[in-house]
């Protein structure tokens, strides 16, 4: 079973969005790949004698992304190379190194297509019914999820995972001019997975993810006599070219859609949902009672 919606390698299982699923995931890709692309810009950034904080904003991102990217532990955005190798005057070192990085480290196949898109997508669109979308989760609720995940993962496997998830988080905040909307059903939210203490923590996480000027966050009550969502969990993206997507996840596979006539009706969908479900204020409100009550 997915369990996030981000879909990480394991090596049956692939498992990173929600959570992941996918027994085509493949193996994780190898870290000293990363590893090595990190470390060759480190090397020219310290020849450029530039700290991780002063080349942050001058290649546009954040010292935090900067210092995943030289340690390996993430992929980097599209444009990083490019602007990195002319920062730097690497000679194009930067760029070749590049070019090795074709997958995304921890990633299941069928979700890398989707993930690429993501770094540059203007808005994102998530409907879920199942559990908590992978970006909106905390570090305890991830960790239970992939602790019931069968067949079990090996404490260092969970380690791995956890640690993509919450890097991919990041999406969040490093990417203002990108319109996030979540639709998440209010059973999610009553489940108490992992317990209350759990619940607690990611009702105040996600509280204060709606407060962000780029995220929607409604909420789908339990009583809806019309609901448009009864096909299953979707998302839709729409590219800097305004060419828009959807993806959809089953327990064990990923499925990326393109075509115009589907991408019309899960838009149709969409609007509907945002339609239905409570407004944003009062998501919030019902979240604070809930919070309120534990």
């Amino acid at each position: 079973m997915t369990h996030g919606t981000d879909s990480i390698d394991s090596p049956t299982y692939g498992t990173f969005g929600n959570g992941g699923g996918g027994r085509n995931g493949g193996e994780p890709e190898p870290q000293y790949i990363l590893r090595m692309f990190g470390e060759v810009v480190k090397t020219f950034r310290r020849r450029a004698r530039l700290t991780q904080e002063q080349f942050a904003p001058l290649v546009g991102y954040s010292p935090e992304t900067v210092a995943s990217i030289e340690q390996g532990r993430r992929l980097p955005p599209p444009d990083f190379a490019e602007r990195a190798d002319s920062l730097l005057d690497a000679f194009g070192v930067i760029l070749a190194a590049a070019k090795h990085l074709t997958r995304r480290k921890g990633l299941a196949s069928w979700f890398r297509q989707w993930a690429e898109l993501e770094l540059s997508a203007l808005s994102l669109y998530t409907y879920e019914c199942r559990l908590i979308p992978g970006l909106l989760q905390t570090a305890a609720y991830a960790r239970t999820l992939f602790a019931d995940q069968l067949p079990p993962l090996a404490d260092e496997q969970i380690e791995a995972q956890l640690a993509a998830r919450l890097d991919r988080q990041q999406l969040l905040r490093e990417r203002p001019n990108t319109a996030f909307s979540f639709i998440l059903e209010e059973h999610l939210l009553l489940r108490d997975l992992g317990g209350e203490e759990v619940t607690r923590e990611l009702l105040d996480h996600i509280l204060g993810l709606s407060e962000l000027r780029n995220v929607d966050i409604q909420i789908m009550p339990l009583v809806r006599h019309h609901h448009a969502g009864l096909h299953g969990p979707m998302r839709l993206l729409e590219t800097p070219d305004h060419q828009w997507y959807g993806y959809l996840e089953g327990q064990e596979h990923g499925q990326f859609v393109s075509d115009p006539k589907v991408i019309s009706a899960l838009q149709m969908r969409c609007a509907s949902m945002r339609s239905q479900a409570l407004s944003l204020d009062d998501s919030q409100s019902l979240m604070r009672r809930m919070r309120g009550a534990r």
